[in-house]
């Protein structure tokens, strides 16, 4: 990941700083590609922060954790950041590592400002120390559903792995597209290989195949598997998780990663401050930014805007989430309480349907937005 040098002065503030824990997946079997965009947002957000006089004069500090998609590593890293004494929490990618950071961090009383995980059920419980940017997985995997019954798929099957999240993810398009008259059909991975797959594919007739499971493995040799049976020439390959947002997906497919439709919650032109935030990430990073990294940066804008008005009391700041009223890279946030869903909620952030265009692998395609 590429970081530029600080310009002279950009980081002189006055007195102890103020520290944010951020939670990040950096080491498989986290989703590393996904983890280096999110901590690129954050820390070119804490950059900015302290170029413009920090919190009250004060520096403020990110303490990056790695969580490596481990719910167990992810709530370890709760308490110790806890003990350390951070004002609150940012970030983390994986949704079951989520739920475990947001469990911990409600028994503690220490505010968490969730960047991308979608898990509805975030918490056991209504909390009000957690809030979130991402949307509710309910809300934009339905958003998908729709756009599957646009594009006249009506018999889908998932290849789909054991998780709390797959699982959630195949319950919320069952019951979207079941009354208006589609079919999901889940193919379990743990027990097929990707060319047991394409078989099952053909035997349930089905127009549009789900990848529900992690990425590279086994997502890549099941698209490989599929575009080489030519009995699926026809078949659409769907990645409602995002598996083809980051470059690593074009490495290792090639044209076989392009017209994969996938969620990504972009709007459709970014605005002013997103543009310019997109072009220093692109710096950063030395690539594209992803949704992901624009989140990272949100997070730590909406924290230092909430600990200017309140100071580092953990209290205040989780008082304060209702309050938040902040145009970020991707629009005016808002946290509220949404039906069946247990944190302070962005309602909602823009969602898109997109693939990667066969023509120009790099350069994506606005199928569908919600």
């Amino acid at each position: 990941m590429k970081t530029p040098p600080s310009p002279p002065g950009a980081d002189r503030t006055d007195g102890a700083a103020v520290r944010i824990g951020a939670l990040v997946p950096l080491t498989r079997p986290g989703w590393v590609e996904a983890g280096h965009h999110l901590l690129a947002g954050l820390e070119l957000a804490v950059r900015e922060v302290n170029a413009a006089g920090g919190i009250l004069g004060r520096p403020l500090e990110l303490v990056v954790r790695d969580t490596a998609a481990d719910p167990q590593r992810a709530a370890a890293a709760v308490d110790e950041l806890a003990r350390l004494g951070v004002a609150a929490l940012a970030g983390e990618y994986h949704s079951v590592v989520a739920r475990a950071a947001a469990a911990r961090a409600d028994a503690l009383g220490l505010p968490f400002l969730c960047s991308s995980a979608v898990l509805d059920a975030l918490t056991d419980r209504p909390t009000q120390w957690v809030a979130r940017l991402a949307p509710a997985q309910s809300h934009g995997w339905q958003i998908y559903a729709d756009f599957l019954l646009g594009a006249g798929h009506r018999r889908i099957a998932v290849a789909a792995q054991p998780s709390v999240y797959w699982a959630s993810g195949a319950r919320i398009l069952r019951d979207h597209l079941a009354p208006r008259g589609g079919t999901v059909v889940e193919l379990d991975m743990s027990a097929l290989t990707p060319a047991a797959v394409c078989d099952e594919l053909v035997d349930h007739r089905a127009s549009a195949v789900l990848l529900l499971v992690g990425h590279p493995e086994p997502a890549v040799p099941i698209v490989k598997h599929v575009r080489q049976d030519p009995r699926l020439a026809e078949i659409l390959i769907g990645a409602p998780a995002g598996q083809p947002e980051f470059a690593e997906w074009t490495t290792l497919l090639g044209e076989q990663g392009a017209a994969i439709p996938f969620l990504r919650y972009l709007p459709e032109r970014l605005g002013p401050l997103g543009a310019r935030v997109g072009t220093a990430l692109r710096e950063r990073l030395g690539e594209a930014p992803s949704f992901v990294a624009f989140e990272g940066y949100d997070t730590v804008t909406v924290l230092a805007e909430v600990l200017r008005s309140n100071g580092a009391d953990r209290a205040s700041t989780a008082e304060s989430w209702p309050r938040v009223a902040f145009e970020g890279t991707r629009g005016q946030i808002r946290f509220s309480r949404t039906p069946g869903i247990s944190v302070w909620q962005w309602a909602w952030t823009p969602v898109q349907v997109v693939d990667r265009d066969p023509a120009q692998p790099d350069r994506f395609r606005i199928l569908h937005t919600g």
